[in-house]
């Protein structure tokens, strides 16, 4: 059983793949995370509950 040989991926394939798969998890965190640290997304109006200050010293 012989199998066909595979094609090398090029450079430019294979940075944009790394850089992608490096962007990716970062890109998917700040979304999640930015809006629960500011309470709600930018630019929606914000709770009273949200408005007290509070600090984690």
């Amino acid at each position: 059983m012989t199998t066909a040989p595979r094609r090398p991926i090029s450079f430019i394939g294979q940075f944009f793949r790394v850089i992608a798969a490096t962007l990716l998890p970062l890109v998917l965190l700040t979304f999640v995370w930015l809006p629960m640290t500011l309470g709600g997304h930018p630019g929606e109006a914000r709770s009273s509950s949200t408005s007290d200050m509070r600090h984690m010293s």
